[in-house]
């Protein structure tokens, strides 16, 4: 009996479920290399994984990268796989180094930094955002050009950290100060690095959000579902609901097709899969945001890929990262119907004693998953500081209309309380 390829699994959180069930399907042994905030035990009862290999990728990259070449060395594995935003990079070297499929180190540089997205999209005639780079908190007047609405964000952010709507030029220079407090606390640790440091101001785009899942394989691209987000406005552009597939007309969402591929040949990324944001500028025209060379919101968009389209989106991945052919290439899927996404808002933070109405969830035949990030005690930030969703809950329904009917019923019965200060 053949043996089983293994991959190495960077960052992936034991406690979402998503990969680490896919791995069985795709017929991989996962390598897991936790994230720090982890725990080993957790780690190692995760579904697929077959070993446990901690490294310091924060702390001394070079040593991790070292100690892994080191476990190929001594019995070869098949791929390296990111499972969050921040091990992008290294798991592109990683890959490189040791001559797996995965991005180039140029490519994953071009993914972590908006700034290098803007600038390349730019150049290949796709839609962007009138911008400005603040390289220096005190240097936040050259934003003073742009047209208002803008927006500031971390140059290497993730999830909406330190991302804030500003809407008159009075308002700039703190909010910039506001971010820039974010970087250095939350992405630019000990005292940070050039590639992690900066700030970007954009012009605000008016329309509603959408996201996009591809995956990529030898440079083709293939969008797998596109999820309807809504309108998010600010200040803090916190996300509650995703649906899917998004209800549009055909033309836009080719549209919104064509501009997703041209963005994954303007940034380079041909293996891998990709999470991919946009706003509809008034309504019609797609606007790419941002793209993260990874499955999205911890591998959960996997299960809306998966439930609208039928594509098997983290078996697929795990695939393309052993240098398999994805099935749904050769196979067209059947589309399955509609899913959703609700996550619990943060609200005004603190100590979270529970979340209220989540018990009843779990027992609604119309819910695929509920998976409660944080537990009682643990200390919850709100936006535009972020230290993780309360709770996810995926959802299935017969239509769309149906979906944003139990959207609306868990926004208002699901709640987080948390304990008095004082």
């Amino acid at each position: 009996m053949p043996q089983r390829p293994k991959l190495v699994l960077v960052g992936q959180l034991s406690t979402l479920p998503w990969v680490f069930d896919a791995a069985g399907r795709a017929g991989i042994d996962l390598i897991l290399v936790p994230r720090g905030d982890d725990s080993a035990e957790a780690a190692a009862r995760a579904g697929g994984v077959v070993e446990v290999l901690p490294l310091d990728i924060d702390g001394d990259p070079e040593a991790a990268l070292s100690t892994l070449a080191d476990r190929y060395r001594r019995e070869p594995f098949a791929g390296v796989m990111a499972g969050n935003e921040k091990v992008v990079p290294f798991v592109a070297r990683a890959a490189r180094e040791l001559g797996l499929p995965g991005l180039s180190e140029d490519a994953a540089a071009v993914v972590r930094d908006k700034r290098s997205m803007r600038r390349r999209l730019r150049d290949a005639g796709l839609g962007a955002p009138g911008f400005t780079v603040v390289d220096d908190p005190d240097a936040w007047t050259g934003a003073l050009t742009l047209r208002f609405p803008v927006v500031v964000k971390p140059a290497s952010g993730f999830s909406s950290l330190g991302v804030i709507r500003v809407d008159d030029k009075d308002s700039l220079e703190q909010a910039v100060a506001r971010t820039w407090q974010l970087v250095d606390t939350h992405l630019a640790p000990g005292g940070g690095s050039a590639e992690n440091a900066g700030v970007l101001v954009e012009e605000y785009l008016d329309g509603p959000e959408i996201s996009a899942e591809s995956l990529v394989f030898q440079g083709q691209v293939r969008v797998c579902a596109i999820s309807w987000k809504g309108e998010l406005t600010g200040p803090y552009f916190e996300e509650t609901t995703l649906r899917a597939p998004a209800q549009l007309p055909a033309e836009i969402l080719a549209a919104i097709e064509a501009e997703v591929i041209g963005a994954h040949h303007a940034f380079g990324v041909t293996e891998g899969t990709t999470h991919t944001e946009l706003r509809l500028v008034g309504g019609v025209r797609p606007v790419l945001l941002e793209m993260g060379a990874r499955i999205g919101g911890g591998g959960f968009m996997h299960h809306l890929v998966h439930g609208s389209s039928g594509i098997d989106l983290a078996a697929e991945a795990l695939r393309i990262h052993v240098g398999r052919q994805p099935v749904c290439w050769s196979e067209e899927p059947v589309p399955a119907g509609h899913v959703a996404a609700y996550l619990v808002p943060v609200g005004k933070g603190g100590r979270i004693n529970r979340v209220r109405g989540l018990d009843a969830v779990r027992t609604d035949p119309q819910v695929d998953y509920v998976v409660q990030t944080v537990g009682p005690g643990a200390l919850l930030r709100s936006y535009p500081d972020w230290s993780g969703y309360p709770a996810i809950v995926l959802s299935r329904h017969e239509s769309d209309a149906a979906a944003v009917a139990y959207r609306d019923h868990l926004a208002r019965t699901l709640h987080v309380e948390y304990e008095e200060q004082g």
